[in-house]
């Protein structure tokens, strides 16, 4: 049996990775959504979507030291367990690979007026 500590614990640090989650979605929901970058918006944008992304690496970062810790240290981990989180790493990935590769399209789609910045 757990202890209160450990549960109140376990929640909190799963309550801390959603808000994370959101507050990611929150800052990259106008990248994915945009077709033209404002020349009055285009900073706001790079700098939210910028730490978006920083936020997904922490995140991925994270999940690999995750992955990989209890591996080096002989801990015994459950099959499904180290399959579920190599799976989420990989979507984080493909995540932060897409997030930039919009910016960089974005970019060069609005490339014909010069310099952003």
């Amino acid at each position: 049996m757990r202890s209160k500590k450990s549960r109140s614990s376990r929640i909190f640090n799963i309550g801390f990775i959603l808000i994370l989650w959101i507050l990611t979605a929150w800052l990259l929901y106008p990248v994915v959504v945009l077709d033209r970058v404002e020349m009055t918006n285009a900073k706001a944008y790079l700098y939210r979507s910028a730490l978006g992304i920083a936020i997904m690496i922490i995140l991925l970062g994270k999940t690999i030291f995750d992955l990989l810790f209890p591996q080096v240290v002989t801990r015994n981990v459950p099959l499904l367990n180290t399959i579920l989180l190599t799976i989420y790493s990989l979507a984080i990935a493909t995540g932060i690979i897409f997030m930039v590769a919009r910016m960089i399209i974005l970019y060069l789609k609005n490339n014909d007026s010069g310099l952003l910045f």
